[in-house]
């Protein structure tokens, strides 16, 4: 696994709420390598590099919902679409980023 910090971050503004992103930098990961990334609170979620591509979200009706969180497939008002995973605590800032944004939820992932 490799770094790469960027100092500054660059900090950019990709949505309607106005709420800024900062880009802290690229970490590039070998097959079979994991990253866990943690919250505050101490959720986690991890993320796998393959020699075949990605396992971009651990199970989504396993491990996802023992650490709290929902798996939403969401359309925006372009026409994309986004695989998001939300703290469960979360939910109403969640659907009120959605109406900001002009996005729908398509289907909840972990309900299959």
């Amino acid at each position: 696994m490799e770094f790469t910090k960027k100092i500054p971050p660059r900090i950019f503004y990709p949505t309607n709420d106005g709420e800024p992103i900062a880009d802290h930098g690229k970490i590039f990961l070998e097959a079979d390598e994991q990253i866990t990334f943690v919250t505050k609170e101490g959720e986690e979620y991890d993320f796998v590099a393959k020699d075949w591509g990605f396992y971009a979200t651990p199970s989504i009706n396993k491990r996802l919902t023992d650490e709290g969180f929902r798996t939403a497939l969401v359309r925006n008002s372009g026409g994309k679409y986004y695989v998001m995973v939300v703290r469960v605590q979360s939910l109403g800032q969640f659907h009120g980023y959605l109406k900001r944004e002009f996005c729908d939820i398509i289907e909840w992932l972990d309900e299959r």
